[in-house]
């Protein structure tokens, strides 16, 4: 009998050695790219919640093993995958539109994707250096003139922020906005204005849900 560690042990590995993040294998096998997080491991009453035998047979079938070297694996932490007849991890990105992303349902409070709603793009000039990069299309002309109507922006939410960056941030009554980090301390979030016509804007870390980096942008 396994416990619930050694089988959550095992699918972080199953992912390493096929040469993915957790929450690559899960967008991979075409699951929620949330759906293996640490976070989800544990319920909110802290009881163990165990992966469905439908994600197991998933992440088993794009990484070409079978259950029962899965069950070998956990016992000698030893597996070989075939990544010869694997498919490889293609480099379209979720997407979603700005003004759309402000809505409920389509981000965890982290700031990754979930749910339903998301489209994919293809970018042919970026390789997302991360498994949880996303892009944002902007609508309208409020964040011109760096960008404008229908451009699309690549954002990170496990990328570090510093000063200077562009960024998205995410309040907490629904708003999008894209801005420059001015200065962030643990009472006040400074964020620049990339549009003249709008004052820049100081919030408490409270009103904020989440902020990103912008790491590219097609236009």
């Amino acid at each position: 009998m396994f416990s619930h560690n050694e089988i959550w042990i095992a699918i972080d590995k199953l992912a390493s050695v096929a040469g993915y993040s957790t929450s690559g294998l899960a967008k991979k096998a075409g699951l929620d790219p949330t759906a293996f997080n640490k976070s989800k491991r544990m319920s909110p009453e802290g009881k163990p919640r165990w992966p469905s035998t439908e994600s197991l047979a998933k992440i088993l079938s794009v990484t070409n093993v079978t259950m029962n070297e899965f069950i070998l694996f956990i016992e000698s932490n030893h597996i070989e995958i075939n990544l010869h007849n694997a498919a490889p991890l293609p480099k379209s990105i979720p997407v979603i539109g700005c003004v759309q992303a402000g809505g409920q349902g389509y981000f965890t409070d982290a700031g990754y994707p979930q749910g339903e709603g998301w489209d994919y793009v293809d970018l042919p000039g970026f390789t997302p250096k991360d498994e949880s990069s996303y892009a944002l299309e902007v609508s309208g002309d409020s964040m011109q003139p760096l960008y404008r109507d229908g451009d699309i922006l690549v954002v990170s939410p496990e990328a570090g922020i510093r000063r200077g960056d562009r960024v998205i941030v995410k309040t907490r009554d629904g708003q999008v906005m894209a801005k420059e980090l001015n200065r962030q301390t643990t009472t006040r979030i400074e964020l620049k204005s990339l549009n003249p016509a709008h004052e820049d804007i100081v919030f408490s870390p409270a009103d904020i849900e989440w902020i990103a980096r912008v790491l590219w942008v097609s236009q």
